[in-house]
């Protein structure tokens, strides 16, 4: 028999003509979706030399999974769902605290010291130990956060599911995303870097050095800076216009990461808070 990837791509070729009554099919993909539920498979991992590497065939599954899933209706309490896929359980034996409000779909990936308050985690992700998933933040479908991560109030982490080989969110150790942040569409933010209040970056936004004005990367927050939302100006033949920007305005010392009212204060003397 073919190796699990092997069949996953090989339903994957023939995946308009599948529904849910094709059991083997289904077998392979619920063995995928367990395994990543349990932390044995990524989607996304950061290879030696620093690249992400992008797991297709696991995308794949999951993908897979919502053709062959039919809708079902669940009851918890007053409130009635309809959806496809079910919830992760056994939160207290996985040394995960889960706020009321709070949900996290099967086939995402919880390390033990994560906290939930009121928000959500969807499927295909992978959150490190001891991060922090704060109220109202969404984890999109297969974003890699790593730990000792705070993901703060609002804060949307976007999802990316297809196509397979694209590549997801990615946020590193020790990082810390400010209030109502919103990091999507594969952006990654490098080990110990902050970003403050309301941040936007996507792979078009540019992340600028304000000390040189050197445009540093496109899409991604480097290791231990302090980057803030701003705008550059841009003349076109219609007038001038601002264009969102990131700005990186300081670069820390790795022991700096935890001083937070140092960065609270530093924040603050641009404007921006956590």
């Amino acid at each position: 028999m073919p190796a699990l990837d092997e069949r996953i791509s090989q339903w994957f070729d023939v995946i308009s003509d599948l529904s849910p009554t094709d059991v083997e099919a289904r077998r392979d993909v619920e063995e995928v979706i367990t395994q990543l539920d349990e932390g044995r498979l990524r989607v996304a991992e950061i290879s030696g030399n620093g690249e992400v590497v992008v797991h297709d065939w696991v995308k794949q599954a999951i993908l897979l999974l919502f053709r062959l899933r039919a809708l079902e209706t669940s009851e918890v309490g007053p409130f009635e769902y309809v959806d496809k896929l079910d919830l992760k359980h056994d939160f207290e034996r996985a040394g995960v605290r889960v706020v009321p409000g709070a949900s996290a779909r099967r086939g995402s990936f919880l390390s033990r010291g994560v906290v939930l308050m009121p928000s959500y985690v969807n499927i295909g992700a992978w959150v490190g130990p001891n991060t922090m998933v704060d109220t109202w933040a969404t984890v999109g479908s297969c974003a890699q956060i790593g730990a000792n991560v705070h993901l703060s109030g609002g804060v949307g982490i976007g999802g990316v599911l297809e196509p397979p080989n694209a590549v997801p969110v990615v946020i590193e150790d020790d990082a810390f995303i400010g209030s109502r942040s919103m990091i999507v569409d594969g952006a990654r933010v490098g080990r110990g870097a902050v970003l403050g209040a309301g941040t936007v970056l996507n792979p078009s936004i540019p992340v600028i050095d304000a000390e040189t004005g050197e445009t540093l990367s496109k899409g991604y927050v480097p290791d231990y800076c302090v980057a803030v939302n701003a705008q550059r100006k841009r003349e076109y033949p219609g007038g001038e216009f601002y264009l969102p920007c990131v700005l990186v305005v300081r670069r820390l010392e790795e022991g700096e990461r935890h001083n937070k009212t140092a960065l609270n204060d530093l924040l603050r003397d641009h404007g921006i808070a956590t």
